[in-house]
Parts: structure tokens; sequence; C-alpha cells
């Protein structure tokens, strides 16, 4: 007998059911250890591209914002992480303390108002860790000049006036009128959450509590001024000394001492979700091997389980990838990651676990690789690469929208369509 054929929905008509009116177009939230929107479930198939701003303040380049958001939509990418912040550097948003070029503020409204019509959900990360587009250093620079006895750059997480400054900043994002859509930042659907920042440590103090109480303070003020988004941390997910049974999951011994606790941070009052970041080639070795496929699955694993026993709250797996330029490195292995970690999520999902998502770092449109770090995908040089995405955008949209927050795959509620969105075929 021949086998009966199954037809599966398309991406466009799985997408065009999760985005049917404008009126739909609703805050993300969260009930439980899910992102919602409309009482439908929301997870997340996203990606990185933290140079968006930048590019749309030059008319130039501005196309290229479009140009990778039609791109993103077209694999059914959802969600895009990017800079709300670049201070004090070339093309910067805040010149200095509470002055901002209107110029490039105004290609900050136009990266959402894009993100929107492509039906793109942006996270916006307000300042860096790093040095890159100014971050903690660059506070810590604007404080000498004000006359401030500043010894290190962590003293961005303790010292007042510095606080402050960043206070000052993120109230100035979040109550920005957008030029294009009249809408208030912290009113704006398209915005999924607020990141307080990219990859924060603090090395000076290994306790972790400095950056405690920074968190502590910055997660309750961002909800003072905008209670409607979420708000996520930006950390990596290193294990500190509150967890002392899990530091056997982080990289490296040296990951325990930078000023992180993944689940002592997470459990602060404010925060909604926890985010984690997947760099087996930067934190293992530069080296490609299967070591980072092992490390990659047991890492998300173990946050998957944290947020659900201990966090009781989505974790999404913000930035993960692979260099082109380490040793070993091909297309094959960066398919097979990428694969591992859409995987790691599916299980998590069809369990309704806390696994909500990931965020690959990152994605590039055509004739931007003179920004490349090694970790760019250009979907249109990257057939197989795009496919992966595709198929995986695909089982996320169609779980999004058959299944409403009350089924959970567990509930052995059976469809034609689990075969398609869990058969192991990658």
């Amino acid at each position: 007998m021949a086998e009966e054929r199954r037809e599966f929905p398309s991406l466009q008509r799985i997408y065009d059911l999760q985005v049917r009116e404008d009126d739909d177009w609703q805050m993300v939230q969260k009930q439980g250890n899910q992102f919602v929107v409309n009482d439908q479930p929301f997870y997340v198939n996203g990606f990185n591209t933290y140079w968006l701003m930048v590019f749309a303040a030059d008319q130039s380049t501005r196309g290229k914002v479009s140009e990778l958001f039609h791109q993103a939509s077209s694999a059914g990418l959802t969600v895009c992480r990017t800079w709300a912040f670049n201070d004090g550097q070339w093309r910067a948003l805040q010149t200095s303390p509470s002055v901002y070029d209107e110029e490039v503020f105004k290609a900050l409204d136009f990266v959402i108002s894009e993100a929107k019509k492509y039906k793109i959900r942006l996270i916006l990360s307000l300042t860096n860790n790093w040095d890159a587009y100014g971050g903690k250093a660059q506070y810590v620079k604007w404080g000498k000049a004000a006359g401030l006895n500043l010894t290190s750059d962590d003293e961005f997480f303790s010292h007042t006036t510095l606080k402050s400054y960043y206070k000052a900043h993120v109230k100035t994002v979040l109550n920005r009128v957008n030029t294009f859509t009249n809408l208030t930042y912290k009113n704006d659907p398209t915005i999924f959450a607020w990141e307080l920042m990219n990859e924060p440590r603090c090395t000076s103090d290994p306790s972790g509590d400095t950056l405690q109480s920074w968190i502590q303070e910055m997660a309750v003020y961002v909800k003072s001024i905008d209670a409607k988004h979420l708000v996520e941390i930006g950390l990596e997910g290193f294990y500190g000394p509150s967890a002392p049974d899990r530091a056997k999951f982080n990289p490296n011994s040296y990951a325990t001492q930078v000023g992180t606790d993944f689940i002592r941070n997470h459990q602060t009052l404010g925060v909604d979700f926890a985010s984690v970041h997947i760099y087996a080639d930067s934190w293992i070795s530069q080296t490609i091997s299967d070591a980072h496929l092992q490390f990659t699955k047991s890492w998300m694993e173990a946050h998957i389980e944290d947020a659900e026993k201990y966090l009781r709250m989505p974790v999404l797996f913000t930035e993960f990838g692979v260099s082109a330029k380490d040793t070993g490195y091909n297309t094959s292995f960066r398919d097979t990651l990428i694969s591992s970690v859409y995987k790691t999520l599916l299980n998590s999902t069809k369990k309704g676990g806390s696994g909500a998502g990931s965020l690959l770092w990152q994605l590039f449109p055509d004739g931007t690789d003179y920004m490349n770090d090694g970790y760019a995908i250009v979907l249109s040089k990257s057939p197989s690469t795009s496919n992966i995405i595709s198929l995986h955008s695909t089982r996320i949209a169609t779980f999004n929208s058959l299944c409403s927050t009350k089924c959970k795959w567990g509930c052995k509620k059976k469809n034609p369509l689990e075969e398609f969105l869990y058969h192991d075929d990658l």
C-alpha cells in the first residue's frame, strides 16, 4: 500500500496565520516559562545584526537594513537583536552624557519602523561591557573628564555618577518618540525586550555582589519607566558562587571568576527571562572539534533545566555561532552546530520546556563583508545553512500557530504535524 502523503503547510501560510492583521501586533509577554503573543506561544528563531543603527545613519548604506530584514523575514526569522547605543564613538548616538545626535536617533527610529514592516521584533541592548561602540569604558572616560577619580572600568557598576549617566540614557531611549511611527519606544510592540548590557562582566569582584547590585537597581529602573516590555540582562550564562555544583558546566575555570552568576542574577526582580551565549570556539578551543558540539549540548541543557527548576522563566540563547577563522572550520561544521542548537531547543519545546529560542550570531546582507568578524552568515551565499534556518523557522511557526498556551505536545494531543515538527532528520 502506498504511503499516505501528508501535506505540510508552507512557511508563508503559517507566517500569515501568525501576523493576520496589524491589530494582532501585540506586545510579547511571558506566561510561566513561555513567551506568548495574543495568548499563543511565541517560540523564537532569530538573529543578531548589531550595527543596524550605524548603517541606517548613512543614506548610502540604509538600504542594507531593509535588505537584511527582507532576507531574514524570507527565512522565517522573527526576532533581531541589535544595539540601541553607540557611546562617544564614530557616528555616536550619545556623543556625551545625555547629549544625542538626532540624525543617529532617527536612524534607530528607522530600524524599528523597518523591522515592523517585515514583522520582525527587536531586542535592543542599552550598552556594552566591551569597548566596541563605547560601552562601560566610555562612561568611565566621561566620568574622568568630569573630574571623577576613577581607577577601573568596573566602577561603571558602582559609582553613583556613572550609574546616573546610564540611567539617563535608559530614560532617553525608552521615552523616545519614533519620528517614523510617532510611537514612543516604551509603547511599541515591535520591541521584544530591553537588554541591560551586552555581556556584562565585573572581574574586579568575583563574588558577584557588585554586578548583582547593579542588575537589581537597573532592572527595577527600566520597569519603573516601562512596565510593558520584557527585560533581560544580557549575560553569557556563566555559573558563579551561588551554584558551585553547576560550575562543572562552565567552559573553563576562569568563567566562575568574572563576577557573573547565572542563577542568582536571573532571580532578580524585574528580570523576565534568561539570556545565554554559546561560543565553544572562543571558550574551549579555536580548533574545531566534536568537543564543541558536546559542550554546546550540555551547556544548553543545563541552562534549560535551571530555567525550569529554579528560575521558572524562558531562556533565550541570544548569541551562538562559529567563526570561519577557526582552525578546521568548514560550512558543514557550521551547519552541524546550528542543527544541534535547534534540535536541543525542539527537544525542550515539545515538552513545553523553558528553551524559548535562539539568535544566530550573526546575519549579514550581501556586500557587507568588510564588517565580518568571522561569524557572518550571508543567506544568499549559504544555501545549506539557509535551508536549515528556514526549516527550523517553519517548525517553530507551525508550533506557535497550532498550539495554545494551555496545551503542550506532552499533553498527548496528537497531530499529524508532530512528525514534521520533531522528526530528527537534520
